[in-house]
C-alpha cells in the first residue's frame, strides 16, 4: 500500500485520507430486525441518514457522526410505518431523530469496533458496533470511496420505548444493520 502526504498516521490501520468524509447516500443504508410476537422478524430501513467521518492525525482525533429520522422508517407495510412512528411508539412529534457520536474506536485492517453515543429522544445510552472496513476504491468519477459495514444491537426499553413488550408483541432487542459509503474529501 502507497501512501501520500495527505494520508494521516492511521494509514498502518486504515488507508484514509485526513478530513471530512461525506456519506454516499445512495449507496448506504441503516437497517433493523426486530422479533415480532417472539415467533418471526420485521425488518425495515430509515430512508433518510446523514452521517461524517472525519479522519484526524491520530485514532483519537477520527470520528463518525450520525443522524437519521425517525419518521422515514420503512418496513414495507404503510399501517405498520404509520403507527411506528405515532405516540405510543417512536413517537416521531416528540423524537424526530435518532443521533450516534462516536466516543472510541479499536481495531485495526478489517476488523473494528465502534463505540459511541446513541440518542434517541431525550435519552442517551453507550453502544457498540462491530464494523468491517470493506476497503478503498478510486471510482471512474474521479473521487474516492471508502466502505464499511457495522452491526450491533440495543435495547428498546434502555430508551423508553417499551410498547408491546409486557405481551411480548415486540422483542426488546433490535438488531442494527449498517451499510455505509463514504466520499474522501476533495483537496484544495
Amino acid at each position: 500500500m502507497t501512501t501520500d502526504a495527505h494520508t494521516t498516521s492511521l494509514a498502518p490501520l486504515i488507508p484514509l485520507t485526513a478530513g471530512r468524509w461525506e456519506l454516499d447516500t445512495a449507496h448506504s443504508s441503516v437497517a433493523f430486525t426486530i422479533r415480532h410476537l417472539g415467533i418471526s422478524k420485521v425488518r425495515g430501513r430509515f430512508a433518510e441518514v446523514d452521517s461524517a467521518l472525519v479522519i484526524g492525525a491520530t485514532l483519537e482525533q477520527s470520528s463518525v457522526h450520525a443522524t437519521v429520522a425517525l419518521a422515514s422508517i420503512d418496513t414495507g407495510n404503510e399501517a405498520r410505518d404509520a403507527h411506528v412512528r405515532a405516540a405510543d411508539l417512536l413517537d416521531v412529534e416528540k423524537r424526530p431523530t435518532m443521533t450516534f457520536r462516536s466516543t472510541g474506536a479499536d481495531g485495526e485492517g478489517e476488523e473494528w469496533t465502534l463505540t459511541g453515543e446513541l440518542t434517541i429522544g431525550d435519552v442517551t445510552r453507550e453502544v457498540s458496533f462491530e464494523v468491517e472496513f470493506g476497503g478503498l476504491v478510486d471510482t471512474p468519477f474521479g473521487s474516492k470511496h471508502a466502505g464499511f459495514e457495522a452491526q450491533g444491537q440495543i435495547r428498546r426499553s434502555d430508551f423508553g420505548l417499551n410498547f408491546g413488550a409486557a405481551d411480548a408483541m415486540l422483542g426488546d432487542v433490535v438488531k442494527i444493520q449498517i451499510d455505509a459509503q463514504f466520499v474522501e474529501p476533495t483537496q484544495a
